[in-house]
C-alpha cells in the first residue's frame, strides 16, 4: 500500500513554506509516495510543485489541486490544471471540477472551525445523485484542529453517505506534512485516482505537532497569513495571475 497526503498548503495561499521547501520536505523527510498541493482558490502551487519534482528527479508524484471556497463551504478539487471559480454554489463547483476531469473531496466535513460543508449540504448533494455533481471522497482523517473537531460526527454520517474515506494533514507548516494520509494499492498518482474511483482507499493519521512544537511565533504568523488568504485571492480575481516563484 502506498501513501498520499491529499491536502497541503504552500505560501501561494495560506501555508508558510514555499513550494520548493514543501516539496523538498516531502521528498527527504517523509515516506509519502504522492502529495496534492491544494492552495486556496489557486492551482499554481501544484503546477509549480509538479514541474519542480520532474526537474529535480524527485520520487514523489504531485497531484495538482486547489481548495475552492463555495457558498456552502470548502471543497478540494484534485487532478485539475486550474482552480474552478470561487464563491459559486457547491453544485456548480462540483460540475466544474468534473468537467475539467478532476475529482472532488470534502475536506474537514461539518467543522465549525473553518469554512466547511454542512450535513444538510452533503445530504442534498448525495441524495440528488446527479452524474458529474457529486463527491468522490470525504476526508475523515484530518488531524488538524478543524478536522478533529467533528471527525466522529462525520464518520457516523458517512455510514449513510458511503463515500470513500481519505486521510490528509491539511498542513500549513512543514511539521504537519504527512500526519494524515491515504493508503492505496499501487504507487503512482494514477493508481491513487483509480483507488479513489474504486473505493479501495483507507484513511490514516498520526500525532499532530502542537503549537509548542511548531513555535508560538510561527503559529501566530501562520494564522494571520491564513486568515488573509481568501480575501487576497478575491482582490486579484480578474487580474492576470502573477507568476509563482519557488
Amino acid at each position: 500500500m502506498a501513501k498520499a497526503d491529499l491536502h497541503l498548503h504552500s505560501r501561494v495561499s495560506d501555508g508558510l513554506p514555499t513550494v520548493a521547501r514543501l516539496l523538498a520536505y516531502v521528498e527527504h523527510h517523509t515516506d509519502l509516495d504522492v502529495v496534492a498541493v491544494t492552495d486556496h482558490e489557486d492551482a499554481r502551487g501544484g503546477l509549480l510543485a509538479r514541474d519542480l519534482a520532474a526537474r529535480r528527479g524527485y520520487r514523489v508524484e504531485i497531484v495538482v489541486g486547489a481548495e475552492v471556497t463555495t457558498w456552502q463551504g470548502h471543497v478540494l478539487a484534485l487532478f485539475v490544471e486550474e482552480a474552478p471559480p470561487s464563491f459559486r454554489s457547491i453544485e456548480s463547483t462540483l460540475q466544474a471540477i468534473h468537467a475539467a476531469g478532476g475529482l472532488a473531496v470534502i475536506p474537514h466535513p461539518l467543522s465549525w472551525l473553518t469554512r466547511s460543508l454542512s450535513r444538510r449540504t452533503i445530504d442534498r448533494v448525495v441524495a440528488r445523485g446527479e452524474a458529474g455533481v457529486g463527491f468522490d471522497a470525504i476526508e475523515l482523517c484530518n488531524p488538524s484542529p478543524a478536522g478533529r473537531a467533528t471527525a466522529r460526527r462525520a464518520i457516523r454520517a458517512n455510514a449513510r453517505w458511503r463515500l470513500p474515506a481519505t486521510g490528509s494533514s491539511d498542513a500549513h507548516h512543514l511539521l504537519h506534512v504527512g500526519t494524515g494520509w491515504t493508503e492505496f494499492p499501487g504507487q503512482t498518482a494514477g493508481d491513487l485516482r483509480r483507488a479513489l474511483a474504486e473505493g479501495t482507499v483507507q484513511a490514516r493519521m498520526s500525532h499532530y505537532p502542537s503549537l509548542r512544537e511548531i513555535g508560538y511565533g510561527r503559529a501566530a504568523l501562520g494564522l494571520l497569513w491564513g486568515y488573509a488568504a481568501t480575501p487576497r485571492k478575491m482582490l486579484t480575481l480578474g487580474r492576470r495571475p502573477r507568476k509563482v516563484t519557488p
